[in-house]
């Protein structure tokens, strides 16, 4: 297994820790177990110990407790025993206040999103190898945040050159793996990820209105979305990349049209990688923006939608600048 310290994984919650107050342990469960030993190999070179988990499927074996600080699970392909799996480590990440890291593809991504609504995890798409350790390094900050009062100035120092190592050994990592397959990019995925139409409303949410300013015609929308994604085909998308507005007004059309929007499809309207769009997603639905909305008639989807709050918003948004945009057509 290389250079990793990554021991066989007894599921007792035994968070051993450094002398820093450092996270010890980043549980590791994959399938397959080449893959398993690449993530520990990495995690190992940025300074991290692991502990091998197993397949994901020994999270359904026996009552389990969290293994540490951080968990990390690669789940690219998803069935039944799978996603329950997930939703039983997810229920026991929240318990226990563990961070979570779940990697997948975009094929499986609705379903493990759908599964993993608890512990507020980081779901990484398609990740290469560089973007698995980064991931480790931000939880690493955000558990250690909860001891910083306890880390004395050395312990600080130590936490702050181990976090300058992870960004450098990504910058290695992918320039060591430029050799692997390209990944699927959101491009090559249709509308048919976007949810059916549903005249119900969920969760009995009133759509297409708001309590003081209407929408304007979704197609008007529709149009501002393809005049913006018009222009990649002359400057580097990069320059303008907004994901939270193209996010917003994907939304507020899908709200006018009453149709329900899976992650995967607000992704492909962020454009940006996927990995970064979830990001997005989450920050948007913790402060309220955004809203998780659980599918009533199958508990394995979930959907995106704008708050009551943001539809009113985006209602007076247009409201005001009608005039100019009437002007315009």
């Amino acid at each position: 297994m290389g250079n990793a310290e990554c021991e066989q994984a007894d599921f007792s919650y035994d968070v051993a820790q450094d002398s820093a107050g450092l996270p010890a342990r980043v549980a590791i469960f994959a399938d397959r177990q080449i893959t398993r030993r690449v993530i520990a190999d990495d995690l190992a070179g940025a300074g991290f110990r692991t502990l091998d988990g197993g397949e994901i499927t020994v999270l359904l074996d026996g009552p389990i407790t969290m293994l540490g600080d951080v968990v990390m699970v690669d789940c690219p392909v998803v069935d039944g025993a799978a996603l329950a799996a997930l939703a039983r480590l997810d229920m026991r990440a929240a318990r226990a206040g563990a961070q979570l890291i779940v990697s997948t593809s975009l094929e499986a991504l609705d379903d493990v999103f759908a599964a993993l609504d608890q512990s507020n995890p980081q779901i990484l798409v398609q990740p290469s190898r560089a973007e698995r350790v980064v991931a480790v390094g931000r939880v690493l900050g955000h558990v250690s945040q909860a001891r910083v009062r306890e880390m004395t100035e050395e312990d600080r120092l130590k936490l702050l050159r181990l976090s300058q190592q992870v960004e450098a050994i990504a910058q290695e990592l992918d320039r060591i793996s430029g050799d692997e397959a390209e990944p699927k990019r959101l491009s090559e995925f249709k509308q048919e990820w976007r949810g059916p139409q549903d005249i119900s409303p969920p969760l009995g949410k009133p759509l297409g209105r708001t309590a003081n300013h209407p929408l304007p015609d979704p197609r008007l929308v529709r149009r501002i979305i393809a005049n913006r994604q018009a222009r990649a085909r002359f400057f580097d998308s990069e320059l303008f990349a907004d994901p939270a507005w193209d996010m917003l007004l994907d939304l507020t059309a899908a709200h006018a049209e009453h149709q329900r929007v899976s992650v995967t499809s607000l992704c492909i309207a962020a454009g940006v990688p996927a990995t970064t769009a979830l990001r997005w997603v989450k920050q948007m639905v913790e402060s309220g923006i955004f809203e998780r909305i659980a599918d009533a008639s199958d508990k394995r989807r979930a959907f995106i939608a704008l708050s009551d709050r943001t539809v009113d918003a985006m209602g007076r948004y247009f409201a005001a600048i009608e005039n100019p945009l009437a002007a315009a057509a």
